[in-house]
């Protein structure tokens, strides 16, 4: 895929790619996982966006599940995260999280539930264009963020 870093991690033998990318002009962060996601390898991708979220300063975030084969994150893990300071901080930007198989979409559910107080404007969706919807977004173009 052309221009897209990927800053990637090994986590128990697997190479998990993190996708970190930017839209100037709506200040958007999108942030994208792919293949095998363990406790370990969310943690990072958690850490990761925050870093990145300070960076640059969106005013939206969207978090993409939409390329994990399999995902192995456990509810402990998914409480954890959301009771950790928010990856973009002010509480009044929105973000989502795009969420295609049942099994995502309810872990992701839970955090967005467990997280609730200090993440009021995340919504929980299954594709990329509800998320665009919500965002008010109808045309992106997303420049990849240099890897950490």
């Amino acid at each position: 895929m052309s221009g897209i870093i990927w800053a990637q991690a090994k986590y128990e033998g697997s190479l998990v790619p993190y996708h970190f990318e930017f839209d100037e002009t709506n200040r958007i962060l999108r942030c994208r996982l792919d293949g095998r996601v363990t406790d370990e390898a969310l943690k990072e991708f958690y850490r990761l966006a925050a870093e990145y979220a300070a960076q640059t300063d969106p005013r939206a975030a969207v978090a993409d599940l939409s390329a994990v084969t399999s995902f192995e994150a456990s509810p402990q893990t998914i409480r954890e995260l959301a009771k950790f300071a928010p990856a973009m901080l002010d509480p009044t930007r929105p973000r989502c999280i795009v969420a295609p198989s049942p099994k995502i979409f309810g872990l992701a559910r839970m955090f967005e539930i467990e997280g609730e107080a200090t993440r009021p404007n995340l919504r929980v969706v299954r594709t990329p264009e509800e998320a665009w919807a919500i965002l008010g977004v109808q045309g992106s173009q997303f420049k990849a963020l240099l890897g950490k």
